[in-house]
């Protein structure tokens, strides 16, 4: 082989030397032996080869060699080829400055792990209170906490400021948040002003739902619910499957607090009451006690009645006077709204859960976006239909938010001894809605004692969050949204979502060094191939 035709081969290897030893330079931060020495080499070696393929080039006459040397038709490839080198260098830096700080986002992740919600960034973009986010990760903090944090920041504007202490290093400093803090634990404190919420995810990666709820607690002022009670309703503080000690305690996350109310005792719904929640009362109220909700929704106030189902037998069981008046629908209060609960039993042979056809599922709801937006499927326990009543105040305003998925197979059944047989002349055709939102809205200068309008949320049936059902599908949100719209709080409540996987690779500085040398060098070994094939052509004439 000619020994002419390896100088551009020998080039090349030089360009790669000197490149490998500037890389490795940037990767280790420091001229090392072998860093150094492919540099050196890999310049000198250029140099001179490029030296005799300029000399070669030239050839014996000098003077014609210059000028052809020199000639534009000579190096108007070399020419085109550094111009389209140095303007991929100059997109490089480009795109690399305005992915940096252009505010563009394009998440491609599975569970959009870097982009927070629009319900977030609805919220979190007016807040105007400054809030701070301390988060507290003994050694070096994951990256997708950095990434959560900065987001954070930037779609406030600035108002949410974030830091991440190491309570080990920075004992002293950590002090300060007394002795919730310590090297097991793993904790963002939301401060605003005196209000503080702890967010623990020492067991699992924190998520956005806890985060945003955490600075929704601290930035508005907290809502105070109250369960009725004496009447056989469900408990809110039973742990069993029964109970409702689980949704008391999503309320508690978003700043809700849980009271009980003994009407009977009190004689009066407390003023602080936002929402009054009647949770599938067995028993039924006394007339004073009606007449004080009653009162009580007409001067403004919120309550959600959950309406438990009609007591069903068999043919051979026929129900007593007691079984009868069991669950009471309560429509001495709720005819008042235009509302009438019917003691009949929901059924979809189509959408429903298990093998109970009186338990359907369903997707149909009603445009109300603070309510339904964004739900899965919720089921429920044999709830009863509800109709609208022609005769009502013209001030009323009502809405179906959920009705049966079916049309043709869902009906209101009115036989009470579980023959489940659509008959038209009795039963309702689906699809029945059983779930009823009522607002009446006051005059806008109102007598004080009527100073809010009236919210007023009908569900007929108490199981669907229950503890045994409320993590299913989208049962919790379902009950958050109702008690939030309910309490008129201007942020969307968030149950916490699925744990998911943060699927993430959390890089040191020296390795993202590396894989940014390697992506850098990648385009190079393609133009150090190309610029041999030049040469060596160029050689050979």
């Amino acid at each position: 082989m000619n020994h002419r035709s390896l100088l551009p081969v020998f080039c090349g290897l030089s360009i790669l030397s000197l490149i490998l030893g500037l890389s490795l330079f940037y990767i280790e931060q420091q001229f090392s032996y072998l860093a150094s020495a492919l540099a050196a080499i890999g310049g000198i070696a250029f140099l001179v080869l490029l030296s005799l393929i300029i000399k070669q080039s030239v050839g014996q006459d000098a003077s014609t060699g210059w000028v052809t040397l020199f000639s534009f038709k000579r190096w108007k490839k070399l020419v085109i080829v550094f111009c389209i080198f140095t303007a991929s260098i100059a997109f490089i830096g480009i795109s690399h400055y305005l992915a940096s700080h252009s505010n563009v986002r394009w998440d491609v992740t599975q569970d959009k792990q870097h982009t927070l919600s629009n319900h977030t960034i609805e919220y979190v973009s007016t807040l105007t209170n400054e809030l701070q986010l301390t988060a507290f990760h003994e050694g070096m903090p994951p990256k997708y906490l950095l990434d959560l944090f900065k987001e954070y920041e930037r779609v406030s504007a600035g108002v949410i400021k974030t830091e991440i202490i190491d309570p080990i290093e920075q004992i002293a400093y950590a002090a300060k948040f007394g002795n919730a803090i310590n090297a097991d634990e793993r904790k963002v404190i939301v401060q605003s002003g005196a209000n503080r919420k702890d967010v623990d995810f020492s067991l699992s990666a924190l998520s956005e739902d806890k985060l945003t709820n955490a600075i929704a607690s601290v930035s508005r002022a907290p809502r105070k619910v109250y369960f009725l009670t004496g009447h056989g309703e469900y408990s809110s503080s039973n742990q069993e499957y029964a109970g409702l000690s689980k949704f008391k305690q999503l309320l508690a996350d978003n700043n809700m607090t849980s009271k009980t109310l003994m009407l009977g005792i009190t004689q009066s719904i407390p003023a602080d009451c936002d929402v009054l929640i009647i949770a599938g009362p067995k028993n039924a109220l006394t007339p004073s006690e009606e007449t004080l909700i009653s009162d009580y929704l007409t001067k403004g106030g919120d309550a959600l009645f959950l309406i438990e189902h009609t007591v069903v037998t068999t043919p051979d069981k026929p129900l007593s006077i007691d079984q009868l008046q069991q669950n009471p629908s309560l429509n001495a209060i709720l005819n008042q709204w235009g509302l009438d609960v019917q003691s009949d039993i929901v059924v979809d042979v189509t959408n429903h859960i298990g093998d109970d056809v009186g338990s359907p599922a369903t997707k149909n709801y009603g445009r109300h976006k603070a309510l339904t937006e964004g739900l899965d499927y919720t089921f429920y326990v044999r709830p009863r239909s509800i109709r609208v009543l022609p005769q009502r105040r013209a001030s009323i305003k009502q809405a179906v938010i959920v009705s049966t998925a079916s049309t043709e197979n869902s009906w209101a059944e009115t036989n009470r001894t579980l023959d489940i047989q659509f008959d038209p002349n009795t039963d309702t055709a689906g699809p029945v809605p059983f779930a009823y939102v009522v607002i009446e809205e006051k005059d806008a200068a109102p007598p004080s004692n009527q100073s809010l309008d009236t919210r007023l949320i009908v569900f007929t049936d108490a199981d669907f969050l229950s503890n045994v059902y409320i993590n299913q599908y989208s049962n919790a949100q379902m009950g958050l949204n109702i008690v939030n719209w309910l309490a008129e709080l201007d942020y969307k409540t968030y149950v916490s979502a699925k744990e998911i996987k943060v699927e993430r690779l959390d890089l040191t500085s020296k390795q993202k060094r590396q894989v940014i040398v390697i992506l850098f060098l990648l385009p190079f070994l393609f133009v150090i191939a190309g610029l041999v094939v030049w040469l060596r052509t160029k050689v050979s004439r």
